[in-house]
């Protein structure tokens, strides 16, 4: 992609908006992440507040599934009391959308009259 195109990404971090990771797991259910806000010179800002975000796996016929969601919590205790509901709201919310898709994907039989030959 040249340079000063429409198609051009940007790789600039936003300065205002810079969080110091950490996670924290039970290494057999998922973790939580804790993205606390930092200013650009890496110390606490304290006018921001932390986001907290649940992972976890579902694990299928085809392989693991990842799933997220963000937790809404004031604190680290509350998010991990809070997973629990965070990890199944994100799991409906998946399978809602697999069920979308497949609704979306099925296309009409259409059979000829006489005729075996099945089109999609």
């Amino acid at each position: 992609m040249a340079e000063g195109t429409e198609d051009a990404l940007n790789f600039n971090l936003d300065r205002s908006n810079l969080y110091l990771e950490e996670s924290f797991t039970d290494l057999k259910t998922g973790s939580v992440k804790r993205f606390s806000p930092v200013k650009t010179d890496g110390s606490p800002d304290k006018e921001r507040h932390p986001i907290f975000v649940g992972q976890t796996n579902v694990y299928t016929p085809h392989g693991p599934l990842p799933i997220q969601n963000v937790i809404t919590a004031k604190d680290l205790p509350q998010a991990f009391k809070r997973f629990p509901e965070a990890m199944q709201t994100a799991m409906e919310k998946l399978m809602e959308e697999a069920k979308k898709m497949r609704e979306e994907k099925q296309p009409p039989i259409i059979q000829s009259p006489g005729s075996r030959i099945i089109v999609p």
